[in-house]
């Protein structure tokens, strides 16, 4: 062995900060559970002022799906998880890629070989399995330097770790508390594949320990492999790092969310009119509890206030009506610019007539939108009057049935004809005066005269609104129609 060759990786490890990683596979889009494992990661980081690292874990060449990387990093930057080092970013113990340190692992596995702590396995076919369930490998026992013998004359091998069949390992996890397992039901697990690749675990381990990482943030389907990396830690001398397990994020109280049953990936939140950082506080408050009636945090607000004390053992319900609550509260709060900005697609993918105000349009939608997808069907009645039913003007709360709706239409189409300044005040006005002249209720008039501009019984905005945004011309035939449908039922 090269002990200079380890020593050089060694000298290369940050010390002195909290350095936490968001380590995924490139196997498609970023998940919701993946989306706050990253999170969590971020805001443990930054809230020590640490490092955030991204590595890519790509060992499974199965499971690669091209392009994927890319879909992850897109993802973190859409979100504001800046990593502070990654793939594309580099950093002092690049590179982040696993594919691009192969070179790295065998020399590591082959150390624990000649320390005793794992073994060349010669063993067919069940050499590629991950796990090795019997009790006894026939190669655990061969003297080492029979087994480096045939490894050296080219004989097929994977290295096993040679895990202890007596006593008890604990595992400490900030969440879970201390977990001991029993040795005798831990298998040997395979370090290093036939092919020269490392398994997920024994690659998650390396990396960690040269990458300096101080805090692994895992899924709990990792917690049944936690003896085994501490193990490794030992076997090689190596402080482990503080474990942070969060539980599954659920679609109910028996299923996992899973894209493959159709649930939504970030990615496709996205596409459905939901806005980032509505998604990340979401996502931020799915098993950790921030304690007190704050509900609404920005991605700053979060890494001051997050404590890995709040974060739950038991599983998260993903509900979308919560979420479409937070995205409703995001979308309120935007500039009303960005807000004209980021609806401006949707108005614009209805709305063809050039005469329609397209920051008008956004400015009656911001306060009655829950996603930005929902703002076509919100919006058609602009571009076309739809074909409406007269039984619409009815309404017990204004106080409008059929004949008092063309009555009104009547007396706003002659208010309006008059009106020479086409301004919202100028229609509120003429329109409240007129409700005073007939002695009727505001919504008395207001109901027939909205239902005549949109056809529709619930929109964004009020008749004013309305009528601004499609002009005099387009108000009054929308109005002359709606006498024209209502004259017909008398």
């Amino acid at each position: 062995m090269n002990k200079q060759w380890f020593d050089d990786l060694e000298a290369k490890i940050p010390h002195g900060k909290t350095r936490t990683r968001f380590a995924p596979s490139p196997t498609g889009f970023m998940h919701i559970g993946g989306l706050r494992t990253a999170l969590y990661a971020y805001l443990i980081a930054k809230k020590d002022d640490g490092v955030f690292i991204l590595r890519i874990e790509d060992t499974d060449k199965a499971r690669f799906v091209e392009g994927a990387t890319e879909v992850i990093i897109k993802s973190l930057n859409d979100a504001g998880l800046y990593y502070d080092e990654g793939p594309d970013t580099g950093g002092p113990v690049a590179p982040y890629t696993q594919s691009e340190r192969l070179d790295t692992y065998r020399p590591y596995a082959e150390l624990l070989c000649e320390k005793g702590a794992a073994y060349y396995c010669f063993c067919e076919p069940r050499d590629e399995s991950p796990c090795f369930s019997l009790e006894t490998d026939p190669c655990r026992d061969l003297p080492y330097e029979s087994s480096k013998t045939r490894v050296d004359a080219g004989d097929p091998f994977v290295v096993r770790m040679k895990a202890p069949r007596e006593g008890e390992t604990t595992v400490t996890d900030m969440v879970f508390g201390k977990v001991t397992t029993p040795n005798k039901t831990l298998d040997d697990m395979v370090l290093l594949k036939r092919d020269g690749y490392p398994t997920y675990n024994f690659a998650n381990v390396i990396d960690d320990h040269l990458m300096g990482i101080t805090h692994v943030m895992r899924g709990s389907e990792y917690i049944s492999s936690a003896p085994k990396y501490n193990l490794l830690y030992d076997a090689f001398g190596w402080e482990i790092p503080a474990y942070i397990t969060v539980s599954p994020v659920m679609r109910d109280a028996q299923h996992k969310l899973s894209k493959r049953d159709g649930d939504p990936t970030y990615d496709d939140l996205l596409n459905r009119g939901y806005l980032p950082d509505a998604i990340l506080n979401y996502v931020a408050l799915l098993g950790w509890s921030p304690g007190g009636e704050q509900e609404i945090f920005t991605l700053q607000e979060m890494v001051k206030s997050f404590d890995v004390s709040g974060i739950s053992k038991s599983p998260a319900i993903f509900d979308i009506d919560k979420l479409n609550h937070f995205n409703s509260e995001y979308i309120r709060a935007l500039p009303p610019e960005e807000f004209t900005e980021k609806a401006k697609p949707y108005i614009s993918s209805v709305i063809k007539n050039e005469t329609i105000s397209i920051d008008a349009v956004a400015g009656i939608l911001q306060a009655r939108c829950e996603k930005l997808t929902d703002i076509p069907e919100k919006i058609d009645f602009f571009e076309d009057l739809p074909d409406y039913d007269v039984e619409l003007y009815i309404h017990k709360k204004s106080k409008t049935d059929e004949m008092i709706s063309r009555d009104m239409l009547i007396e706003a189409k002659k208010a309006l004809l008059s009106l020479t300044d086409w301004t919202n005040q100028s229609i509120h006005d003429i329109l409240i005066e007129l409700a005073l002249k007939l002695e009727v209720k505001n919504a008395t008039l207001m109901w027939p005269v909205r239902i005549a501009a949109a056809g529709k019984a619930v929109t964004p905005g009020g008749a004013i609104e309305i009528c601004h945004i499609l002009g005099r011309e387009e108000t009054l035939r929308r109005i002359e129609k709606g006498i024209g449908k209502l004259s017909q039922q008398q």
